[in-house]
């Protein structure tokens, strides 16, 4: 359509719903079925006090990382007015990078448009793997991303860095994409999602991860961050947020991380792993972040068992 101008909104915008999809038995969640519904009854909970709550679980699933496989909302504005439509982009979601099975979860989008629970214009983007863990917007004309995750193998070789922005820019409405280098997590399955080491946040601040001794890549990242300007020319603010100890199963370290929070109507929904020093500094540099809102904690230890955390569970809609 001509004269139409795309925009992905950050997520702090108001939003219409979120999206949960429900752990079951036939998931990876099994072993600790009981554990991990507890969390997500919190989730729902608190989601529910705030605005509408979508809960996936009579369409078969693989497993319950809504963020990667559900859809990634933009809105077109037509005509220069303030007509907008939303814009439901359905991707293709392979187990960040043919790693897990991934088949039904990757129908679940359709199943939701078709039964009309989900509302806003299809465009089918199914040729080309794109998680919303892997994108950040600010709303502006700015997208984060990172050149780990999108240049990794098996999602969507042969095509090239300068050809993977251009899709992006087009689909998502963004003047610029921003790759960074540096940040992956040890333990990490999605090979560098943005959203478990730095997030856009209100007034051009940018939340990110801290490192450790295990985590050098991460004081790269920091130096990759100080370095970068805004559309305006102008430095971004910069919160650094602690990283959470060593938190190990089977004498695996797990990529805990407190950038994966989940920002909702009037709050932030924050993950937390019973280190009390250390989540309340993450809990009041995130409040810093976001003055205006809520900041609630959420006990993720049961999530992180399985490599994600919050922000992995949930996906919202405008």
């Amino acid at each position: 359509m001509n004269n139409q101008k795309r925009r992905m909104p950050a997520e702090w915008e108001p939003q219409s719903m979120v999206q949960l999809t429900w752990p079951n038995k036939d998931t990876d969640w099994a072993p600790i079925l009981p554990e991990i519904t507890a969390v997500y009854e919190e989730m729902a909970h608190e989601i529910r006090k705030r605005e509408p709550l979508l809960i996936v679980d009579k369409i078969a699933h693989n497993d319950t990382w809504a963020r990667d496989h559900g859809f990634i909302t933009v809105e077109d504005t037509v005509g220069g007015h303030t007509s907008k439509e939303l814009v439901l982009l359905d991707f293709k979601f392979n187990g960040w990078g043919e790693k897990f099975e991934a088949t039904l979860d990757n129908q679940i989008n359709k199943h939701l448009y078709e039964q009309g629970l989900v509302k806003g214009r299809y465009e089918d983007h199914l040729d080309f793997v794109l998680e919303g863990g892997s994108i950040e917007s600010d709303g502006k004309g700015t997208v984060f991303t990172t050149t780990g995750c999108l240049m990794a193998p098996h999602r969507n070789q042969p095509l090239t860095k300068p050809e993977i922005e251009e899709r992006l820019k087009k689909w998502l409405g963004a003047e610029r994409i921003v790759w960074l280098n540096h940040g992956s997590l040890i333990g990490d399955d999605t090979d560098g999602h943005i959203d478990t080491i730095v997030r856009i946040c209100p007034n051009d601040t940018l939340l990110y991860t801290g490192g450790d001794e295990a985590h050098p890549d991460l004081a790269l990242m920091e130096k990759e961050l100080e370095g970068l300007r805004t559309l305006q020319g102008e430095p971004y603010r910069l919160l650094k947020l602690p990283l959470p100890r060593p938190i190990c199963d089977d004498g695996e370290r797990l990529p805990a991380t407190y950038a994966n929070y989940l920002v909702v109507n009037g709050a932030v929904l924050v993950p937390t792993y019973r280190q009390p020093n250390l989540d309340n500094e993450a809990l009041s540099m995130i409040g810093k972040a976001f003055p205006d809102r809520e900041i609630v904690s959420i006990d993720c230890c049961a999530v992180i068992k399985q490599h994600g955390s919050l922000h992995c569970c949930t996906m919202q809609y405008y």
